[in-house]
C-alpha cells in the first residue's frame, strides 16, 4: 500500500469533496455518507466501466434495473427473513452494540499468536465461547453480553392508512430482483444458456459497523451478476475460473490496482453458505487489513428452486433445440461499488516527498476530471478567452475542470491531490504560436503541445 492510514484517506476525501458525513448540519447519521462533486464523478466512472466491460462488451450478458422494494415474500423465499443475520453483542454498561466477530478480530490483532482460530469459521456458539474464554471486552473496556443473531434486513411499510399498511423490506441485495425476473427475461429476450444478468443498484443492511469509513455502511451500492448455465452442458469449474479471470482483469487492468495489494481467499467448508458449492473472495489490502472486495460463489440452483417453491411458478429454461427443461445453476460475482471507491483512493494515494505534494495517482480513465484548463492569469482577457475556447472544445470529449484561482503552482498541486492526470495552461506564448503547456500529474513534466493536436494528445494518454 501507499502507507496512508484510514484517517488520512478520510480527511482527504472530505477536504477535497469526495465524501461528506451525511446530514452533517444535524450531527450526522452513523455509518452513512454522501458523495461530493468529485466522489460522484469517481463513482460514476466505476459504474460505467463495470457496465461497459461486463455487460456491453459481452454477448452473453444483459442488464436489469429492478426495484428496491420487492414483494416481501421474495425475502422469505430467499431465506433473508429467517437467516440474514449478524452476531450481535451489547456493552453491559453503555449498551452500545457491536459485532462479535469484529471484536474477536480486534482482540486477535492485539494478541498475536495467543489463539489459533479462523474467525470466518466461528458460529455464534463458538464466538460466545471465545469471548468468555479470553475476556474480550467492548472498545470501551466493558464486559459484553453473549452474541445473538440479529436480522439486518431493513423493514418499512407501504400504505397510507395506519393499521392497513403492509410490511415490506428494503432489499438486502440486488440479486433477488434478477431471480424473480428470470422468467420475464427469458420471455422478452433472445438469451440462450449460458447467459448472465447484471444489475447495479442500492442495497440496505441494518448492520453493526466498525468505523471503517465507506467500507461498510447502512446504504451501499452493489454490482451483481447471476450467470445461468445448464450443469449438464457446461462445466461449472471452467465457468467459475472464467469469471475469476474476468474479475482479476477488471480490477488490475481496467481499474489499474496494484497486484501486490490483492489476494484470492477461498471460503472454508464451515464459512461457506450451505447452498454454495464453492466461494472465493477477491480481497484488497485496505489500511485495516485484507478485506473482501468482490465475492464469487457457485450457488447451484438454490435460488430459483426456492422461488419456484414459494411462488408456484415455473422458472425453467427450455432448450430450443431439444425441448429439454432445466432449472439453471448460477455463478454469482458480487461486487461492492463503495468498496471499489475506497480501494481506488487507498491504492492511488501517494505522498511525493521530493516535491512536497500529495498525489492521487488514479488511472486516467478513472479520474473524476481528465483534464484541467487554466489561463495563466485571470485578469488578462485574451488569455481567459483562449483558455475558454479550449475548455469548451475538450468538454465535448471528456470531463474537464476550469481553475483560475491563485498562482499556477497551487493550482497544479490542487489538481494533483484530486487525481487530475493532465493540466493545460494557456500563457502568452499560446497567443503567439497556438501551443499550450501540458503538465503530467505523476511526473510533473511539462510539454508544449499544439492546440490542434491537443485532443489527440490527451485521448491517447487517457484511453477513454
Amino acid at each position: 500500500m501507499s502507507g496512508a492510514n484510514l484517517e488520512t484517506i478520510t480527511a482527504l476525501a472530505k477536504r477535497r469533496g469526495f465524501v461528506y458525513p451525511t446530514s452533517e448540519i444535524y450531527g450526522g447519521l452513523a455509518s452513512s455518507y454522501d458523495y461530493g462533486p468529485l466522489g460522484a464523478e469517481l463513482l460514476r466512472n466505476v459504474r460505467n466501466l463495470w457496465w461497459r466491460e461486463l455487460i456491453h462488451k459481452r454477448q452473453d450478458m444483459v442488464g436489469l434495473d429492478s426495484q428496491i422494494l420487492l414483494h416481501p415474500e421474495t425475502w422469505v423465499a430467499s431465506g433473508h427473513v429467517a437467516s440474514f443475520t449478524d452476531p450481535l453483542v451489547e456493552d453491559k454498561v453503555t449498551h452500545k452494540r457491536y459485532r462479535a466477530d469484529h471484536l474477536i478480530e480486534t482482540w486477535l490483532a492485539a494478541h498475536p499468536g495467543e489463539a489459533d482460530v479462523v474467525v470466518e469459521d466461528l458460529n455464534i456458539s463458538d464466538m460466545a465461547a471465545f469471548l468468555a474464554e479470553h475476556g474480550v471486552c467492548s472498545p470501551e473496556g466493558h464486559e459484553v453480553t453473549a452474541p445473538k443473531a440479529f436480522n439486518i434486513l431493513f423493514e418499512t411499510a407501504v400504505g397510507v392508512v395506519e393499521g392497513e399498511k403492509s410490511k415490506v423490506y428494503l432489499r438486502g441485495e440486488t440479486a433477488q430482483g434478477i431471480f424473480t425476473n428470470f422468467r420475464q427475461i427469458l420471455d422478452s429476450s433472445r438469451v440462450r444458456l449460458p447467459f448472465g444478468v447484471g444489475q447495479l443498484g442500492k442495497s440496505f443492511r441494518n448492520e453493526i459497523t466498525t468505523g471503517q469509513f465507506v467500507f461498510r455502511t447502512l446504504e451501499f451500492e452493489q454490482a451483481e451478476i447471476e450467470y445461468f448455465f445448464d450443469p449438464e452442458q457446461s462445466d461449472w469449474q471452467e465457468l467459475f475460473q472464467m469469471w475469476q479471470d474476468t474479475m482479476w482483469q477488471f480490477v488490475t487492468g481496467t481499474l489499474g490496482i496494484s497486484v501486490e495489494n490483492l489476494r484470492w481467499r477461498r471460503h472454508t467448508d464451515r464459512e461457506r453458505s450451505h447452498y454454495s458449492r464453492e466461494t472465493y473472495d477477491l480481497d484488497y489490502q485496505f489500511p485495516f487489513g485484507f478485506k473482501e472486495l468482490w465475492g464469487i460463489a457457485y450457488r447451484t440452483d438454490y435460488d430459483l428452486q426456492a422461488h419456484i417453491a414459494h411462488s408456484g411458478r415455473r422458472l425453467e429454461y427450455v432448450d430450443p433445440q431439444t425441448g429439454r427443461r432445466v432449472v439453471p445453476h448460477v455463478i454469482e460475482p458480487a461486487l461492492g461499488i463503495n468498496r471499489v471507491f475506497l480501494m481506488l483512493l487507498c491504492d492511488a494515494y501517494w505522498e511525493d516527498e521530493a516535491n512536497q505534494r500529495t498525489v492521487l495517482r488514479l488511472k486516467p480513465s478513472i479520474a473524476p476530471y481528465k483534464t484541467a484548463v487554466f489561463p495563466l492569469l485571470k485578469n488578462k482577457p485574451e488569455l481567459v478567452e483562449k483558455a475558454r475556447t479550449i475548455f469548451n472544445h475538450l468538454l465535448d470529449h471528456m470531463t474537464v475542470t476550469w481553475d483560475d484561482r491563485g498562482n499556477i503552482g497551487k493550482r497544479y498541486y490542487y489538481q494533483d491531490e484530486i487525481g487530475t492526470p493532465f493540466c493545460v495552461t494557456v500563457d502568452f506564448d499560446t497567443l503567439a504560436d497556438d501551443t499550450v503547456t501540458v503538465r503530467d500529474r505523476d511526473t510533473a513534466v511539462q510539454q508544449r503541445v499544439a492546440i490542434d493536436h491537443l485532443l489527440t494528445y490527451l485521448q491517447e494518454r487517457i484511453i477513454i
